[in-house]
């Protein structure tokens, strides 16, 4: 009985995040001019409009140089942050633990302006740098949750063992701390790159004209003119992500089948 009432409560729960997605990803392929029901007929219009208009072509850009930017630096930074806190073996660990999370807690906008603030004193305001370190603080608390969650996991006699048998604590890492690791790293970094591609309030303080990103310029559409380009780029930003999150399961599951093979 009570699998059941879960099975229903998660299915309600999935049903409650998708419905408005599936709501307006069809106004993608209208040939309509507004975001209405039902559809007077399927089109590819926006989504050329998508790839003719120069400001959503450079939009799109800018999301993907920006976006890998942000994913690798702030998987660089989340992982060395779980490994040095993960055995709070630093002097006042979860104080350090608190500060990563921050991001997370308080509010972008004042984020934003404490940003805007500093970078103008840096130089670094209206730059793809500026936007790109913006964007990796953010990141960085996804990726730390989740690759701190892939070593809570791991067995500390394992590397125990790799150490007893002559391994160097550089080799242990390598060879048993981060393959073990990793499938938390590569969900950190898709969770960082959605996170990018995602933000808008913050790339309003920090972006000038040269870096908007397409959540900027969605943003911006919606305030000028509602079209049916909009669903076409959100459409875009869905498939990215699914892409990314493909490909992070994939990973593990040739390596986990590669090691089969050789065993």
């Amino acid at each position: 009985m009570l699998g059941a009432f879960k099975l229903v409560f998660g299915a309600l729960v999935v049903g409650f995040l998708l419905i408005p997605l599936m709501a307006i990803l069809p106004l993608a392929f209208t040939d309509s001019v507004f975001l209405t029901y039902p559809m007077s007929g399927p089109s590819l219009r926006w989504m050329n409009t998508l790839a003719e208009s120069d400001a959503w072509r450079r939009s799109i850009v800018n999301s993907l140089i920006i976006g890998t930017g942000a994913t690798i630096v702030s998987t660089l930074v989340g992982t060395l942050a779980a490994l040095g806190l993960r055995r709070d073996l630093v002097p006042f660990a979860g104080v350090l633990r608190s500060a990563f999370l921050l991001p997370m807690v308080v509010p972008a906008v004042v984020l934003g302006v404490g940003m805007q603030i500093l970078y103008a004193r840096m130089g670094l305001a209206s730059s793809y740098t500026g936007v790109i370190i913006a964007h990796a603080v953010l990141c960085v608390p996804f990726v730390m949750i989740n690759v701190s969650s892939s070593l809570a996991a791991i067995e500390p006699a394992l590397e125990r063992a790799a150490a007893s048998l002559g391994a160097s604590p550089r080799r242990v890492f390598t060879n048993v701390t981060l393959p073990l690791a990793m499938p938390g790293v590569l969900t950190g970094a898709v969770f960082a790159f959605a996170t990018s591609l995602d933000e808008v309030v913050i790339t309003l303080f920090v972006a000038g004209p040269n870096q908007t990103t397409l959540a900027r310029q969605m943003f911006s559409s919606l305030r000028e003119n509602i079209s049916p380009a909009i669903a076409a780029a959100a459409l875009i930003i869905m498939i990215l992500t699914f892409v990314l999150i493909g490909v992070a399961k994939l990973i593990p599951m040739l390596k986990a089948r590669k090691a089969a093979a050789e065993a």
